[in-house]
């Protein structure tokens, strides 16, 4: 999601590294540290596209797919494409710029609509799946499939519908986007600033620190109090009878019967709270520095150097990279359709 205050990154990197040199092309040919960066970004564009991309070709192909959860993870991955196939590059080709937008004032204001809508998408996105997992685990017995496909269907529209209108206001006089200048960017208009920062990223994110805690007290919970039926026997009896005496002795016996149902929606709940966990996780690691640098400071009046601007931007880019990794990793049945996929393909 490309701010006011993102930065060229390479530039920066390779300016750190010699600061004496101004001006100019900044990518030079014989600047080993500049190619590095260049190569490392670009394989991060291609890796981002190509996971989220197989995610999708394997939920359209596989049938058992085509249902709730999978329809807020298609969603997932349909955002996380865009950001890589139209955000990403344009981003990258503004900073290897200089941040000096050559390409047209039609041209910034469509990438910055897609730069704002697909991130905000993709981090409601994560959101509405941490809300799909606590309602599985809290109210499994109320969250039937058919509600559950319900709500899920609603939170994929609202989630399109509100990152739509966060990224098309400026088109309608909320600030400007292209400046004299040659600059492209969102727009700085501090009211706008306020909403766009808080709708994208500081709602979500109490939303899904929200749901973990809540996730996490009812699993200590069921742990807590797991019922189990235990049958604890006298230590000796003994029967006397007429016929000669037989002595029945059971030491230190405990009886326990738990269902085998039990233990595996308990497995499955705790692989679940996981899943969520490492996916809020990392959605707060990504994103955190980018906004918490957007919002302040503006604010304070301050500054902060140009490369750590730059480094934010890109961390938080990558969280679409994380999140096709993060979901496929938990889900079994990803991995063997993806493993079906490359098999048929030979």
């Amino acid at each position: 999601m490309t701010y006011p205050n993102a930065s060229m990154l390479t530039a920066n990197f390779s300016g750190a590294l010699d600061s004496h040199n101004s001006g100019g092309n900044i990518y030079r040919p014989f600047s080993v540290f500049s190619v590095l960066t260049l190569t490392l970004l670009a394989m991060l564009v291609v890796a981002t596209f190509v996971w989220n991309l197989l995610v999708l070709v394997t939920i359209l192909r596989v049938r058992t797919f085509h249902r709730v959860p999978h329809n807020l993870v298609a969603s997932m991955a349909i955002s996380d494409v865009m950001v890589a196939a139209l955000v990403m590059p344009l981003s990258l080709v503004h900073e290897l710029n200089g941040r000096l937008w050559k390409l047209g004032r039609v041209l910034c204001q469509v990438w910055i609509s897609f730069d704002v809508l697909c991130c905000t998408a993709s981090i409601w996105n994560v959101t509405a799946i941490a809300l799909d997992r606590y309602w599985s685990i809290t109210r499994h017995l109320e969250y039937t499939l058919k509600t559950r496909k319900k709500i899920s269907n609603i939170m994929i529209a609202l989630t399109w519908l509100l990152s739509s209108i966060i990224s098309l206001s400026p088109l309608f006089g909320w600030g400007e986007t292209y400046s004299e200048g040659m600059k492209c960017q969102v727009s700085q208009e501090p009211s706008y600033t306020i909403f766009s920062t808080f709708g994208a990223f500081y709602l979500p994110l109490c939303v899904v620190l929200f749901v973990y805690w809540k996730i996490y007290k009812a699993a200590k919970f069921r742990i807590g109090s797991r019922k189990t039926n235990t049958i604890t026997p006298m230590a000796e009896v003994k029967e006397e009878t007429h016929q000669p005496q037989m002595v029945f002795t059971v030491r230190h016996a405990t009886v326990t019967f738990q269902t085998d149902g039990d233990t595996w929606r308990e497995q499955k709940e705790k692989k679940a709270a996981l899943m969520v966990g490492i996916l809020i996780g990392v959605f707060v690691l990504c994103w955190i520095p980018f906004f918490i640098t957007e919002l302040i400071v503006p604010l304070c009046s301050c500054d902060i150097p140009p490369i750590w601007k730059s480094i934010f931007l890109w961390l938080g880019y990558s969280n679409s990279f994380f999140n096709p990794l993060i979901y496929t990793a938990f889900n079994k049945n990803y991995n063997n359709a993806l493993r079906n996929l490359f098999s048929r393909q030979r």
